[in-house]
Parts: C-alpha cells; sequence; structure tokens
C-alpha cells in the first residue's frame, strides 16, 4: 500500500500579500477554483493502492485543513499538528511512525502541498516506476528535467546508472548562480530537485537512526505522547520542540547510498514567486496575468492581481501589482525573490500583515475588520450554518451585535435571544455570552468593540466545541 504524506507546514513568504503566516500559499487558490493542497490531494486519483492521505500541517491552520478536506469529500487517515515547525525531517519521520503504531509498514509518498503539476498522468506514471523501487529497499526522488537555467531551484546530478526506471543519485547540489545553473542545464546530468519522495516507513527511520539519531529519539519520544484531538492528532509540544531542525535532504537523502531518482517531465513547478505563478497563468494579447477587476493601456508582461479595488496599469512592463483589502505589492518580476525581505521588515515591526489577512478564518466562520480607532473596532462576521462560537467572556471590552442576514441564537448571561435581520443585542464588559446559528443559511452581522483593549487574546473560553485554548486564539 502507498501511504501520502502531504506536507502543508509553509508559510510561502514570497508570494506575500496573498499569502500569509495564518493562511499560506498551500491554502489559497492561486491556479484554480481549487487551493494547492486541493490539487495535491486531487492528481492522486486513480493511483493503484493508494491509502487515504494523512496530512502534516501546522496547528494554526488546522481548522482550514479539515475543512478543505472536507471541501473533497475527503476523509484522511489523519491530521498530525505540528506544534512548532522542524521542516520536513522531523515531519516524515512523524508520518513514519505514525503508520508504524497503526501496525503498517506502507510506501510514504511524500508530497509539499504547494507544488503546480500541470500533467497529471506523467505524474503518476512516475509515481508507479517509485514504487518499484522502494518496495526494492530504494529512497527515491523525484528529478524534474529542467526547461531552463533556474537558480531558484536545487539540482541533483544523476551518475547516468540505470537502475529499471531510476537512475543513482550522484549529488545534491544548492541553488546555484545563474552560470553554474547553465552550465548544468547544458551538461544533461542534472534535474531540478522536487522535494518529493517515497520509501518504505521502515527504511526512512533505519537511514534516519543511521545519520540523525538524535532527531529520531525527539520524534519517536514525540509520536508516543501524541494524542487525538477531533479531527487531529496532538504531537508532545515539548518533545517536537526538542528535535533538531533539518530537511530530508540534508538529514537522509544526501548521506544515504540507497538513493535514486525518477525523472519527472510533468509541467512541475513549486509556486514560489509571483514570476512562477505568472508564467502558469493565462496571458491576454499583451502577455499580462489579469485577475480581478483590471484594466491596462500600452502595459506588457505584467502580473496584475486585483482582490478589492480596481487596478488600473498604463504603459508598464514587467511588473507585479497584487492589491488586498490592507496591502499592495508592486514590484519588478524579476526581484519578487526580495519579497520576503518586506515580511521580515512587516515581522520586526511587529505588524499583523506578515501574519493574516482583514478577513480572518475561523472554524465557525470568518470576521473581517471594517474599521478601528482609538477605543473602538467594527468587524463583519460570518458564521456558518450549525456553527458555533465558544461561550466566553472579556475583560477588557464590551460589544454590540448588529444582524444584517439570517438568524443568531445569543446567550448573554442567563438569557438566550434569537435576533433576526435588522435586530441587535448588547454584550456588557466581562459577561458571558456565546454566538450560534442555528439557520440554514450564514447568519452576517456587524460587531461594535468599545473598551481599553481590543486585541484577539482577551477572549476567556468557557467551553469551546472545537477544542481551542481557554485563551483566545
Amino acid at each position: 500500500m502507498v501511504l501520502p504524506v502531504v506536507l502543508s507546514g509553509g508559510a510561502g513568504t514570497r508570494l506575500w500579500p496573498l499569502s500569509r503566516e495564518l493562511y499560506p500559499k498551500q491554502l489559497l487558490p492561486l491556479v484554480s477554483d481549487k487551493t494547492l493542497l486541493q490539487e495535491t490531494i486531487i492528481r492522486l486519483e486513480g493511483i493503484a493502492g493508494l491509502q487515504a492521505p494523512l496530512v502534516v500541517c501546522n496547528e494554526a491552520h488546522r481548522f482550514m485543513v479539515a475543512e478543505q478536506l472536507r471541501g473533497l469529500d475527503i476523509q484522511p487517515e489523519g491530521i498530525i499538528l505540528e506544534p512548532c515547525g522542524r521542516n520536513t525531517a522531523p515531519a516524515v519521520a512523524i508520518a513514519a511512525l505514525h503508520a508504524q503504531q497503526q501496525g503498517a509498514d506502507p510506501l510514504l509518498l511524500v508530497l509539499p502541498a504547494d507544488h503546480l503539476i500541470q500533467n497529471v498522468e506523467s505524474f503518476q506514471q512516475a509515481v508507479t516506476k517509485a514504487v518499484v523501487q522502494a518496495q526494492q529497499g530504494a529512497l527515491v526522488t523525484f528529478g524534474v528535467t529542467p526547461s531552463h537555467a533556474e537558480t531558484g531551484y536545487g539540482y541533483i546530478q544523476a551518475s547516468g546508472t540505470v537502475k529499471g526506471d531510476a537512475l543513482t543519485v550522484k549529488r545534491f547540489v544548492e541553488k546555484p548562480d545563474l552560470k553554474t545553473a547553465q552550465e548544468y542545464v547544458d551538461s544533461g546530468d542534472y534535474l531540478w530537485n522536487s522535494g518529493m519522495f517515497m520509501f518504505r516507513a521502515e527504511r526512512y527511520l533505519e537511514e534516519l537512526h543511521k545519520y540523525q539519531p538524535n532527531m529520531l529519539k525527539a520524534c519517536r519520544r514525540a509520536a508516543e505522547s501524541m494524542s487525538s484531538d477531533l479531527d487531529f492528532l496532538r504531537l508532545g509540544e515539548s518533545d517536537f520542540a526538542a528535535c533538531p531542525a533539518d530537511s530530508i535532504d540534508y538529514a537522509v537523502m544526501e548521506k544515504t547510498a540507497q538513493a535514486v531518482v525518477i525523472p519527472l517531465d510533468a509541467g512541475w513547478n513549486d509556486i514560489g514567486a509571483w514570476s512562477a505563478l505568472w508564467s502558469v497563468r493565462s496571458h491576454d494579447e499583451d502577455g499580462n496575468v489579469r485577475i480581478g477587476d483590471v484594466l491596462t493601456d500600452q502595459a506588457c508582461n505584467n502580473y496584475l492581481h486585483a482582490q478589492n479595488r480596481l487596478i488600473a496599469a498604463v504603459g508598464v512592463e514587467d511588473l507585479v501589482v497584487v492589491e488586498t483589502s490592507d496591502a499592495v505589492l508592486v514590484a519588478k518580476r524579476d526581484k519578487v525573490q526580495n519579497v520576503k525581505a518586506i515580511v521580515e521588515q512587516l515581522k520586526a515591526r511587529d505588524r499583523s500583515e506578515a501574519l493574516l489577512h482583514r478577513r480572518v478564518n475561523r472554524p465557525w466562520g470568518a470576521y473581517e475588520g471594517i474599521d478601528v480607532g482609538e477605543r473602538f473596532q467594527v468587524k463583519h462576521i460570518t458564521v456558518n450554518p450549525g456553527a458555533s462560537l465558544s461561550l466566553q467572556k472579556h475583560h477588557h471590552r464590551a460589544e454590540h451585535w448588529i444582524v444584517v442576514k439570517g438568524t443568531a441564537r445569543v446567550t448573554c448571561g442567563d438569557n438566550i435571544l434569537l435576533l433576526a435581520e435588522n435586530q441587535s443585542t448588547y454584550i456588557p464588559l466581562g459577561e458571558v455570552h456565546r454566538l450560534e446559528n442555528p439557520g440554514q443559511i450564514p447568519l452576517e452581522m456587524i460587531e461594535v468593540q468599545s473598551g481599553s483593549y481590543l486585541g484577539e487574546d482577551d477572549i476567556v473560553r468557557l467551553e469551546d466545541i472545537y477544542g481551542r485554548r481557554p485563551e483566545g486564539e
């Protein structure tokens, strides 16, 4: 059996301002109406002997991941929550250990959740070839046939020794400069490192024990202390935090003598920057990618993405312009790798634009900031049918709720009342309260907060059907 292990822990900072730390690129519909995570799972359909996927994700993304799987009508093998990022080698070790806890030793097909593969048939053929190699004990990686000299990818040098449908790995090399990358492509001996792998669970753990015994020891402790929480599997937080951080490439693949590579020519792209999205999206007659409300005149070869407002581009070329409700990015298309530096500046200034959008997803729905000032804040709140916020209270703020669509059931102290459209209520500071949607359509309401402190961490949860922490998140 083949167990897909989908790694969904990245932050995608180079695709800011669409991708944010708490809403990263793999959870966004960047190339179709499906998110990259959903596309990763959909392209597995039809592969023989495939189990339901095991997803490893950041704890902060858990409800969005679960909702996107439900949107595909997928019941996963599990959703493992990482309390902190430790790169891919520990994540895959946890997946292998979890499989063994279920009494199995499957082939693990390790897939990042944020890649684009345009030729699904070629991808599935490569996976089938990898199965043969992995069953014989090899640690298989997939090397993408390069279409050009690319400085944004690592490379794999193949020795040319053929093992069935695979090549022997001679070495892995870091992202090169342009001259070196061109030499790699011209030689015909190098493939792009895709970051996708296949191996038997026990074989991976054996190699990890050989080269990174401390990592494996920490992962075993974290896996042994793993507990169930609703639809999720929670790792032992302190044990996993003590685990050394490293990638599969550094920890195992560069050291093992059992590595082989399957060449892959399937329209692969890791969507690592805005220039990559420009290359894979459809263009107008002037070479522009236009998404949303966009007008152009004498503009060419631009990526123009409008979410909320009109973008008008006149007489410009080779630009990336991305507009969201709270930020606008303008960059030269050949400089978009440097967007990460802007995110680092935002974090250094403790600005929220690095972490989340103005619209923030919650397991019960979402809220969006409308206005904020000294001692007040206004939000648009949407509660899904049948969903419920936690029973909670606040130490520093009072709230006014106005229903604009649907029906709200409100608990306020000892009182429970139903509110219809155009009705409102007041939640005094310190009062225990809850908001629910008992109806069949989304509940939409306007919330006006007033008080001395309006942060999201001023929430004391008394009951919560989603198993969230007592303090706000």
